[in-house]
């Protein structure tokens, strides 16, 4: 309260803890991506970090992600999923 909304520093934030597995931070990546708040409106990115989120105990990111998957192509879904992989194989850094 009080206190102007920073969404790209948010993204920073958000992209350190998601960086150390937790799954709210995924979450939050997850929404900021799908709406285009403190970084481009990425479906992809969205969808990859909604994924992460999910196999972190976060339950309502599987419900943000049947909802952006309506707007992707099966290539962007496939291209998610493999962003997915490739970021617990790079554990967590640089996603």
């Amino acid at each position: 309260e009080g206190v102007p909304r920073n969404y790209e520093s948010a993204v920073k934030w958000y992209t350190l803890a998601a960086e150390q597995r937790l799954g709210i931070a995924q979450y939050n990546l997850g929404w900021m991506h799908g709406n285009g708040r403190g970084t481009t409106q990425d479906y992809v990115r969205a969808y990859m970090w909604y994924e992460l989120a999910s196999t972190h105990g976060v339950k309502t990111a599987s419900r943000n992600m049947s909802r952006i998957v309506k707007s992707m192509t099966p290539d962007e879904i496939s291209a998610a999923q493999t962003l997915a992989t490739e970021c617990v194989i790079k554990n967590y850094k640089g996603c």
